[in-house]
């Protein structure tokens, strides 16, 4: 009997995951136990269907170690003709009594983050992405930015 509940999760686990129609490209990159302020994850893109739209997310886990409410960062979206395209974000991590937003149950939580909307690809792309967290009051960014353990990016077709 406990051999049957087994294959029934794991089967479900599968079917739920497998349903995703809407991703076209989903990857994450480690950035250790710290993401210092020089490093820049970046992402080349596959070649895409340039009659269709897509929507681009960040994706990011992060832990209890993280002590900032927002998130800073610098994305570069490098278009195959030399243009590149810079977007300075900001996003809200977490809630006014500090819990980390995102989906979780232990205390590493999952956040996809809306980057742009509508976007049409012609060749091939690259995204670079950096924190550019800082100190109320100070100039310099955060040297090592503790609690963000890995950052994706997504991209969905657009319906």
């Amino acid at each position: 009997m406990k051999i049957k509940s087994s294959f029934l999760m794991l089967l479900i686990a599968v079917l739920l995951f497998s349903c995703d129609k809407k991703r076209v490209f989903d990857e994450y990159k480690s950035v250790g136990s710290a993401w210092h302020k020089d490093s820049v994850i970046s992402f080349d893109l596959p070649e895409l269907d340039s009659t269709k739209r897509y929507d681009l997310f960040i994706n990011l886990r992060d832990n209890n170690n993280y002590p900032y409410n927002n998130l800073f960062l610098i994305v570069t979206l490098e278009k195959p003709n030399g243009y590149t395209k810079v977007d300075t974000l900001e996003y809200e991590m977490a809630a006014p009594d500090g819990t980390l937003l995102g989906n979780g149950f232990t205390d590493i939580k999952e956040s996809k983050l809306f980057y742009k909307e509508d976007v049409r690809f012609r060749g091939k792309y690259k995204v670079n992405i950096k924190q550019a967290v800082r100190e109320s009051g100070k100039v310099p960014g955060v040297e090592q930015l503790e609690g963000i353990t890995d950052i994706g990016l997504r991209i969905e077709k657009k319906e």
